[in-house]
């Protein structure tokens, strides 16, 4: 039977103990890690979230307390008092090495069965299983520390914006559905019947509303829910660090937020960060890295080799560039042992199911590079393009050949893999801000002129002339935050002025009807004195990965969703009862 904890009250966490301590009673709470029983000697590893001590048990301990801690088993909870002693034998493992507990008393505060998996750090059972059983996994050292991490960044940005005159307004979780850019979660109203809340993709039009109430400077670590296919770095649930500030132009909001990046690393990583950050404008991003969320700690950028084989009798290079698109490359250098033939087919087979028709290439082992395209090249010319691209003996070409919406972000996805399988990119941290953002980007499929941040991104003032006749020359005062490769934040200024922002709509093909009804209440809002005003969103979530050097959102969320939106730990979505439904005026359909 378990026994209660009356009498005990801990002085000290397990792992924060150290040689300075000998002599001292403490009484200590925690999970065993492991016992060990050595006849007249018992050793148990007791383990909080701060780490893991000693407990020793000899024939000069009380025999009832010693038939305890024979008793002990992994993960049962204990409670115990004794002394720090110091250790015979030390260990340099484990912070608390030196030292070790003599138990005067010892108490069995709760039993447990064999776990399913080894609560260790470096856990080799499969991610399922860790996942159902999630309350164990959250046991792991590893795990533990990025969520302790989290909880000290989400401290540190607090503490931030406090310092700097922002206000934290909590926005409500249940508000009306309106175009994100991704899916809405519904709630169904019970009140309301037939009608449905969503919850927030995220805060913005509320603290727009904010900055036209007067709240001058806004923060919310905000919840936000986002109905869309996972991945690695995404989550159905997110936090958001979302801000806004008015009377601010984007200078003002870049300063900010390289500031609240300087005290991150400052207090959490002790690293020191230099700003101001590197700026590049999307075009040059997409140009030279084949991505608007460059990873700037290698180089490998993408290369035009169009005008060079404009010309060529490799129809596929000369017609992609008589069509309007282009011809590039990327050049891994030594890369030709690592990638044989065989290899790059296995690129050839990637890039065709990322959108690409086919992959070119130039391998350079011996002599003489081998090319795929090489019985179409005119004497000389070959050599004239490796010696352009800089590629020599020992290197591997990569060439694409497309409409630029294909060639540059297929060579972007490719340039990662490559430099991942090579082993070239190198640790740190590298933030890039990406500016001067089209306002608009064409559907594939509808061929319609859509909005790449959300309408009311604020244009240029330069390029206010085109809305009418070019809209792909429009430029939104829009700025994204990324880091070694991913994106953490996404901001622009706002409109503000109503006739802008109706025009700014019928350029998106809005009707009235479509405007009352999805921002209506904004647009009423704007007729009341709007002031100038921007801001930005950055995942929590992200920086909080990135922080810890982990691949997966998983690793930093305490209870998180796998890849098809569900919880294998309490097997959510689940279904509800009739009544439940009734009540809410739904019916399950039948699906064919």
């Amino acid at each position: 039977m378990a026994e209660f904890m009356t009498g005990l009250k801990r002085t000290d966490m397990c792992g924060e103990l150290r040689i300075g301590d000998a002599g001292r009673e403490v009484t200590l709470f925690g999970w065993v890690q492991r016992q060990r029983d050595l006849g007249q000697l018992i050793f148990i590893d007791l383990r909080d979230r701060t780490g893991v001590v000693q407990l020793a048990f000899s024939d000069e301990t009380d025999r009832s307390v010693f038939e305890k801690a024979a008793s002990c088993r992994s993960e049962y909870v204990l409670g115990v008092r004794g002394e720090v002693a110091q250790r015979s034998a030390k260990s340099d493992k484990i912070p608390t090495g030196d030292i070790e507990i003599l138990v005067r008393e010892l108490r069995i505060l709760s039993k447990a069965q064999t776990p399913p998996f080894e609560i260790v750090d470096n856990c080799k059972t499969g991610e399922e299983t860790r996942l159902k059983y999630r309350y164990l996994d959250l046991r792991r050292a590893p795990l533990q520390q990025n969520l302790i991490m989290r909880s000290k960044i989400a401290k540190v940005t607090r503490d931030y914006f406090y310092e700097n005159g922002f206000i934290e307004i909590e926005t409500p979780m249940m508000i009306k559905s309106t175009p994100e850019g991704a899916r809405d979660y519904l709630v169904p109203s019970r009140i309301h019947n037939g009608k449905f809340y969503a919850l927030p993709q995220s805060p913005q039009i509320y603290k727009q509303l904010l900055m036209l109430s007067g709240f001058d400077r806004y923060i919310q670590l905000a919840r936000c829910f986002r109905d869309e296919d996972l991945r690695a770095d995404r989550q159905p649930e997110f936090t958001q660090i979302d801000m806004e500030l008015s009377f601010a132009d984007a200078e003002e909001i870049m300063e900010i937020n390289e500031g609240l990046f300087r005290r991150i690393f400052s207090e959490v990583l002790g690293q020191e960060l230099e700003t101001p950050f590197v700026r590049m404008t999307y075009k040059d991003a997409m140009e030279r890295y084949g991505s608007d969320k460059p990873d700037v700690r290698f180089g490998m950028e993408l290369q035009d080799i169009s005008e060079l084989v404009r010309d060529s009798d490799f129809g596929v290079f000369s017609s992609a560039v008589k069509d309007g698109g282009s011809v590039r490359c990327i050049v891994a250098k030594n890369a030709a042992k690592v990638y044989t033939r065989k290899e790059i087919d296995k690129l050839t087979e990637y890039v065709r199911g990322i959108g690409a028709k086919g992959l070119a290439f130039v391998r350079w082992v011996d002599d003489e590079p081998a090319c795929s395209f090489k019985k179409f090249m005119k004497e000389g010319e070959l050599e004239s393009i490796l010696s352009a691209i800089g590629a020599e003996k020992g290197d591997v070409a990569l060439i694409v050949a497309d409409k630029n919406s294909v060639t540059l972000p297929v060579l972007g996805a490719l340039r990662l893999v490559v430099a991942k399988r090579l082993d070239i990119i190198p640790d740190g941290f590298k933030f890039v801000w990406i500016v001067d953002f089209p306002f608009f980007e064409k559907d594939e499929e509808t061929g319609e002129w859509v909005a790449m941040h959300h309408p009311f991104t604020m244009p240029r003032e330069d390029c206010l002339e085109y809305l009418d006749t070019d809209k792909g020359k429009v430029i939104a005062k829009a700025y994204d935050l990324t880091l070694n490769g991913t994106e953490l934040s996404s901001g622009s200024i706002r409109i503000t002025d109503y006739e802008l922002q109706q025009k700014m709509f019928r350029a998106l093909n809005m009707s009235d009807e479509e405007i009352e009804a999805k921002f209506g209440f904004l647009v009423e809002a704007y007729k009341y004195g709007a002031p100038p005003h921007g801001g930005m969103g950055i995942g929590l979530d992200r920086v909080t990965m990135l922080l810890c050097g982990c691949d997966s959102l998983r690793d930093v969320t305490a209870f998180p969703k796998v890849q098809n939106a569900s919880e294998l730990m309490s097997e959510c979505p689940s279904a509800v009862d009739d009544e439940s439904l009734e009540v809410l005026g739904l019916r399950i359909a039948e699906k064919e």
